[in-house]
């Protein structure tokens, strides 16, 4: 009596047999590995900020110019190389949208490729501490290049091996020509830093314009292909391009993938800000002893204000990431706007262990706290203004991009407008109201650190308090929640809206 055939059997009954089931053994998922991938890229981008963050300011310096043209450049440089880390993170992303498969050939090879990426932290401490000097540009750059060389061995590998490619390219015809397409996507980066590494030997501002370049190459990319359209008019497909190219390398990153590499940037940030407590605010035993008469209680009571810029901190850190997750609860779709804005966010969230570092240091060197304060608002303004932008650019295509309910008249639209407001307008007052009532900008700074998360919990409230009083003082007539339009499969999930 014969046994059932198993899957690698009938594949064998269809022709490709044993070429089949040979390259089968020894594969895996890639889902494990793309996971790992990004977990440690998130926390590469994000540790970028340790060489700012440690900047060297003695209690004899006073915060003037030259203190913060020195930050200023600090800051610029990091959100640079935070943007181009995130550009290798959307680039190794779709990679392995192609390879649906990996060996212990593409492990180690996938290794090599993060092992390198881990060195992108102190090449950036050296462009940093030797903004004038080429070597740290040069380095950066070769950085870059070898991690788009690795990504070039991996498609390379992959191809050569089809089972390990996903089955939309596997079973293609043109094989050769979504290798092309993945190749140029991969090396474009690494091409543009090659010529950056060059005009680092002699002329390095051409550097840093080329690696600013690398951050908005798709956008580049999308503008130059409208541009030809709108004035040479559309072009015919290629034949061969539908087959070829089933997967979109262009298209935005999944809302998952972004989500995950948003949260894994928010855990860290939130994580680093402890360690700095660990490291700064630990008594030195031979102090307790000589000057708190060995009294450890009394000797952390000293570190009491960093304790205070910690917890505010990581307040503001973690009800960023609430108002990034209740907005991404809403999303049905994510544009390429939508993924640029949140990067740029994401940056500046990476900047709020700046921020604390600054707050903390207000004991220290009191003279110095309106700037500091100043610094601290507007890397909190800006982390948060951009969240509110990926609200703002999904409306604009709501029917694609958001669950009804936030969208133009749904029942939670207020709410979720309120709710990603509330940070970039509190850290804008608190920076006006440094600029009035200078003498009082740490109690400014401290208590909007505390406002803002009792806002937080009241805003439900706060928002039907605002709506009844406006519709009193501008003499409107009571609201009737009346049902809006909307998709028939979304009706059943939704109370009636006002339109």
């Amino acid at each position: 009596m014969s046994r059932p055939q198993t899957q690698e059997q009938a594949v064998d009954a269809e022709g490709d047999s044993s070429l089949y089931r040979n390259d089968e053994e020894g594969t895996q998922s890639s889902h494990r590995m793309l996971g790992f991938s990004d977990a440690l890229l998130s926390i590469i981008a994000t540790v970028m900020i340790l060489p700012v963050t440690h900047t060297e300011i003695s209690p004899e310096q006073q915060f003037d110019k030259s203190i913060q043209k020195l930050l200023a450049t600090r800051i610029a440089v990091y959100l640079m190389t935070f943007l181009i880390v995130t550009v290798a993170w959307a680039a190794h992303t779709r990679l392995f949208q192609v390879v649906g498969k990996i060996d212990d050939t593409l492990a180690l090879l996938n290794l090599a490729c993060m092992m390198t990426i881990t060195l992108l932290p102190y090449t950036f401490s050296l462009m940093v501490t030797f903004p004038d000097v080429p070597l740290g540009i040069f380095l950066f750059c070769m950085c870059v290049i070898a991690i788009g060389s690795v990504q070039a061995l991996i498609v390379g590998y992959a191809f050569h091996f089809p089972h390990l490619l996903n089955p939309q390219i596997q079973y293609s015809t043109h094989r050769a020509l979504s290798r092309q397409h993945v190749l140029r996507l991969v090396l474009r980066g690494p091409a543009l830093c090659f010529v950056a590494a060059v005009f680092s030997l002699f002329f390095f501002p051409m550097s840093y314009l080329l690696m600013v370049t690398i951050i908005f190459l798709p956008h580049i990319s999308k503008a130059i292909s409208w541009c030809k359209d709108k004035f040479m008019g559309p072009r015919e497909p290629p034949a061969h391009s539908v087959e070829s190219f089933n997967i979109d390398l262009h298209a935005p990153l999944s809302k998952e993938r972004v989500e995950a590499f948003s949260d894994g940037v928010y855990a860290i940030v939130a994580t680093l800000l402890i360690l700095d407590i660990c490291e700064d605010n630990v008594p030195d035993p031979k102090d307790v002893q000589e000057k708190f008469s060995g009294s450890l209680v009394t000797a952390l009571g000293a570190y009491g204000p960093q304790f205070l810029a910690y917890f505010g901190s990581f307040a503001t850190v973690g009800l960023l990431w609430f108002a990034h997750h209740s907005l991404f609860l809403h999303v049905r779709k994510a544009t390429q706007t939508m993924g640029l804005l949140n990067i740029l966010s994401l940056a500046f969230v990476g900047g709020l262990p700046l921020a604390y570092q600054q707050t903390s240091a207000f004991a220290r060197q009191p003279r110095d706290e309106l700037e500091r304060v100043r610094v601290s608002c507007a890397i909190i303004f800006f982390a948060s203004i951009f969240q509110f932008a990926i609200w703002t650019a999904a409306l604009l295509h709501q029917a694609e991009t958001l669950q009804p309910a936030v969208r133009f008249g749904g029942r939670e639209h207020a709410f979720m407008f309120a709710k990603l407001a509330l940070y970039p307008c509190a850290s804008l007052l608190a920076f006006a109201a440094t600029c009035l009532l200078s003498r009082f900008s740490t109690a400014i700074f401290h208590l909007m650190q505390i406002a803002v998360p009792f806002a937080f919990l009241l805003l439900r409230l706060l928002v039907r308090l605002a709506l009844a009083t406006l519709q009193v003082l501008w003499g409107l007539r009571p609201w009737h929640p009346q049902p809006c339009l909307v998709e028939p499969e979304a009706q059943s999930q939704l109370l009636p809206a006002p339109c």
